[in-house]
């Protein structure tokens, strides 16, 4: 209890603590020059605040965090981000009206005091002391200024948040000796000008031109009288004021500022009478933030970017670091989207495959020789509602794709045939393939010799059966070719070979060192895919993938960004040998209703064991794609006597329904642009026994490849534990699954 005198009241000294710490608490304390003796009084007592003296004396302000524009290649909106929608103006951009309407109610006297408000401090100390508590503050503009400071620089950590709010006398005293240096250094015109664009006004708006767009859908600069004093009252307290939410008690506030610029004179009182009569009218704009908001169905391509940001080193060495740049903002970020590509993509995605398909598709394009990513879209829209999704079929794990991406089928057979002529292997070998065999064994591996456990391949239909010489066996994708292979070279040089393509599986793990790795076992992305594939476009050379352009700061400086690196990967003539190949694939192979008829053009189609998966992945000499079709949750569908865009398909090859979506994907994408021819090799034919030619002649639809997928997730809908069908691992070691994978199971 306070020690009290004989009369019941409390002593000189008492009396003198409680005005001055009623004061601080209520938004102000007395002057600077009378703040160090207040030690003597307590107010510099341990766990309280640190002596006035031992505050650093520069305020610290950081870059207001703002709105990020992601743009596309041409310099159009994709996208607009932030953690703070905000957009930095100066003061000739902002209405008189707004600037002296808020003056008027939060600091009448601004342009006639220091850092504090003496007069202020008394009046608001006398009629808190009378009423026993604070029920007024006091605070200055310039305080309310510096407090906005420090909560921006707490960003969005809530105890910093909180510490930056709270109301401690500690902070008070801090708050005002920053208020001190501010008043010195900017002059009050600047002080405005920063407070307008500082505060927050509700609805998401911080900074006036937001307020301002907000709310009336209108500049700054533009605010009318009743409308600038509508905002101003918002600030003492957005959410009682809001006039979204409660027009009734926004109109009252706004009046009271009306009334009090006629009190100062800002306004004659009829003015401030026409104003008060005049009904609030808003036009609302809704805010527009993330990646939702991409144009051309490319939310999935602006969330890459992001990834990207928050990942590369080149935005900052720490994950903390990179964090703070992104959610700063004020960003101009150019990136590698062709809005004509991308447009094409969509529109290709849209007459397939609906968005209400129990199945989805995935599509992404790069060029070759730059890894620039042109476009990248799916069928299931980027979104929270049903049917949509966050999840980029088209990526990594680690960039937000699905958990195990999608076993890609015989479209990874390209990669052995390019280890194995690498190794030394000609385009004209032959092997027996057999319609069905035992995996070779042993295997050798880049460590110990893979050893078949009893495990078999098969083709896709008893027709197939060899001798096959490579050219014919990439056309038809004949399983045990590639198999025998495989047994031949080793699987090190194709393992290896993949890692020079940039092939890894969107999991991260390793690729299994297994036989069947030949028939597309694995777990890959459509970025993946693409971007190797367009180093056989590029006679070779691998380029890793990129998504940014240029990057500049709000202040216009220019930020370095991630380069594409270029490596060889394989010879030049090995790459024109695989072009030669896959051209005869869209000639008169499997991927025959893929080939485009205008240009150059070469691919291979790949579908797993249960049609769970279906692919075409292909290239011309200046733009690769790749294009991935299935099952998008966790449940896997096997695609039989199934619609997918309004089209019954008894049966999905790779060619039928990823094929078509490239073609026409492609085709709008390219559609103008230079058409350039492949380098050729001669391969000549292989001549097979008469009877056995006869036995393979005639149309096939397509390959299934034995890509082992079963109960594979599409999703990564098990990000949270482990995979819910058997490990492939499982599949590998013994019996049926020694392979890898099996041959497949088609007609």
């Amino acid at each position: 209890m306070p020690k009290k005198r004989s009369g019941g009241g409390l002593t000189g000294t008492q009396q003198a603590a409680k005005f001055i710490g009623v004061a601080a608490l209520s938004g102000a304390v007395l002057a600077g020059i009378a703040l160090p003796a207040a030690g003597a009084l307590g107010l510099a007592a341990k766990g309280t605040v640190e002596g006035f003296d031992e505050i650093p004396a520069n305020l610290k302000t950081p870059p207001l965090s703002q709105r990020t524009t992601i743009l596309d290649a041409q310099s159009r909106p994709i996208a607009t981000v932030y953690s703070r929608d905000r957009t930095v103006v100066g003061l000739k951009d902002i209405s008189p009206y707004m600037q002296k309407a808020i003056v008027a109610i939060e600091d009448a006297r601004f342009y006639d005091h220091g850092a504090i408000d003496l007069k202020g401090v008394l009046r608001a100390a006398n009629r808190n002391a009378q009423s026993g508590g604070v029920s007024q503050g006091a605070s200055t503009l310039t305080q309310q200024y510096v407090k906005n400071v420090f909560v921006e620089e707490a960003g969005d950590d809530p105890t910093k948040v909180a510490q930056a709010t709270q109301q401690t006398l500690g902070r008070k005293v801090r708050e005002l000796k920053y208020a001190i240096q501010v008043e010195e250094e900017l002059g009050k015109k600047k002080i405005l000008e920063n407070y307008l664009n500082i505060t927050f006004f509700g609805q998401q708006a911080y900074g006036i031109e937001s307020a301002s767009k907000r709310y009336f859908s209108k500049s700054a600069k533009d605010l009318k009288l009743e409308e600038a004093a509508l905002l101003a009252g918002i600030v003492q307290s957005p959410s009682r004021y809001d006039p979204v939410n409660d027009a009734e008690e926004a109109t009252k506030r706004r009046n009271i500022v009306l009334q009090r610029m006629a009190d100062v004179r800002d306004v004659s009182q009829a003015e401030a009478d026409r104003a008060k009569a005049t009904p609030i009218k808003l036009n609302v704009s809704r805010p527009k933030n993330g990646c939702i908001t991409a144009v051309t169905g490319a939310g999935f391509f602006c969330d890459y970017v992001r990834e990207v940001f928050l990942s590369d080193p080149v935005f900052g060495k720490t994950k903390e670091e990179r964090a703070k740049v992104w959610n700063q903002g004020g960003l101009k970020i150019r990136t590698t989207l062709d809005p004509q590509a991308q447009g094409s993509v969509q529109a290709s995605i849209k007459d397939h495959v609906y968005q209400s398909d129990k199945i989805a598709t995935a599509v992404t394009l790069v060029e070759p020789g730059t890894g620039k990513v042109l476009a990248m879209g799916q069928s299931r829209p980027y979104g929270f509602k049903s049917d949509e999704t966050t999840i980029n079929f088209s990526a990594n794990k680690n960039m937000g794709g699905s958990a195990y991406g999608f076993p890609t089928g015989s479209t990874f057979k390209p990669f052995v045939a390019a280890a194995a002529i690498e190794q030394g292997i000609p385009a004209t070998k032959t092997y027996s393939a057999p319609y069905d065999m035992p995996y070779p064994s042993p295997v050798q591996t880049c460590d110990k010799p893979w050893i078949n456990q009893g495990d078999t391949v098969e083709n896709e239909n008893e027709q197939e059966v060899g001798p096959y010489a490579m050219k014919e066996a990439m056309a038809k994708s004949v399983n045990t070719y590639f198999v025998q292979m495989i047994s031949e070279i080793g699987i090190c040089p194709v393992t290896q070979m993949a890692g020079k393509l940039g092939v890894i599986q969107a999991d991260g793990q390793k690729l299994k060192e297994v036989p069947a790795i030949s028939l597309g076992t694995e777990g890959m992305s459509p970025l993946t895919m693409a971007n190797a594939y367009a180093t056989f476009a590029n006679r070779g050379t691998y380029c890793t993938p990129v998504f940014i352009e240029s990057v500049r700061t709000a202040l216009g400086k220019k930020l370095p960004v991630p380069k594409s690196t270029c490596s060889r990967a394989m010879s030049e003539k090995t790459a024109d040998t695989i072009n030669t190949l896959l051209k005869g694939v869209v000639d008169s192979g499997t991927g025959q209703q893929a080939g485009l008829t205008s240009r150059d053009n070469a691919g291979k189609t790949g579908t797993t064991d249960g049609r769970h998966n279906a692919w075409f992945v292909g290239y011309t000499p200046n733009l690769a794609g790749a294009v991935w079709v299935g099952a998008a949750g966790a449940k896997q569908i096997p695609m039989v006597d199934i619609t997918i865009g309004g089209v019954y398909h008894d049966k999905v090859f790779g060619g039928q329904v990823p094929g078509p979506i490239w073609k026409d994907a492609m085709s709008g994408a390219l559609d103008g642009k230079p058409a350039p021819g492949f380098n050729t090799v001669h391969i000549p034919e292989h001549n097979k026994d008469k009877d056995k030619g006869d036995r393979d002649k005639g149309d096939r639809d397509e390959d299934e490849d034995g890509g082992h997928d079963d109960g594979k997730p599409g999703d990564g809908g098990n990000d949270g534990g482990g995979s819910p069908w058997p490990d492939l691992s499982d599949l590998i070691s013994g019996g049926r699954g020694n392979g890898g994978g099996r041959g497949g199971n088609g007609p």
